[in-house]
């Protein structure tokens, strides 16, 4: 039988995760799909980071200066170029965005040999929420832990259990891990520092 504890973790998740759902209402994409890409391959880590809603990207099409530029997903994680139009960056990762972008202006007859290079500039942020005193989104910097999360958000109360600390990966609808200080933090994150009983 789950305790009252893990049923108020719980509970917080599901209104972090309804009122993220509910900032991007106007996509039309199903929960699942907008989970889909929000999901980041733990195991991969940010190598294989997969795109989504609110990260900028800067796409360099080599001696093509008119057609890069820096662009930023939309709600359903779609962005336009000169030239191809939209194109869903949604879900894929930096090298997938790279040979889309490609394939697009060598079928639309506009490069013969196109060479695209795409780094992503600002990853979405993280949430870290419970037992810190300054809860809320931050900005993701790569190579961070939780002990750095917890230091942007100013420390843990004296209540934290540092012991128990859970992350949603890439969101609400993301799997949930075990974390300890070290443990690498994702965009997209959310974490709970939950409270001590004694």
């Amino acid at each position: 039988m789950m305790d009252w504890h893990r049923l108020l973790r719980m509970g917080v998740v599901c209104m972090i995760g309804l009122g993220l759902m509910t900032a991007c209402s106007s996509s039309s994409s199903t929960p699942s799909t907008v989970a889909a890409a929000a999901t980041t391959g733990g195991e991969a880590g940010v190598e294989g980071y997969r795109l989504a809603s609110g990260d900028r990207v800067r796409v360099t099409v080599f001696r093509h200066v008119d057609l890069s530029g820096e662009f930023q997903l939309d709600g359903e994680g779609f962005f336009a170029m000169p030239l191809v139009g939209e194109i869903q960056g949604g879900g894929l990762n930096s090298r997938q965005l790279e040979t889309e972008i490609e394939k697009r202006l060598k079928d639309g007859g506009y490069l013969v040999n196109p060479q695209v290079g795409v780094e992503v500039l600002n990853y979405r942020p993280f949430y870290i929420i419970g037992e810190v005193n300054n809860p809320g989104s931050y900005q993701y910097v790569n190579g961070m832990t939780v002990i750095n999360a917890v230091a942007l958000a100013g420390g843990f109360t004296y209540r934290a259990d540092q012991g128990d600390i859970v992350i949603n990966r890439g969101g609400s609808q993301g799997p949930e891990v075990e974390a300890m200080l070290d443990t690498e933090v994702l965009p997209g994150d959310i974490i709970n520092v939950t409270e001590r009983f004694f």
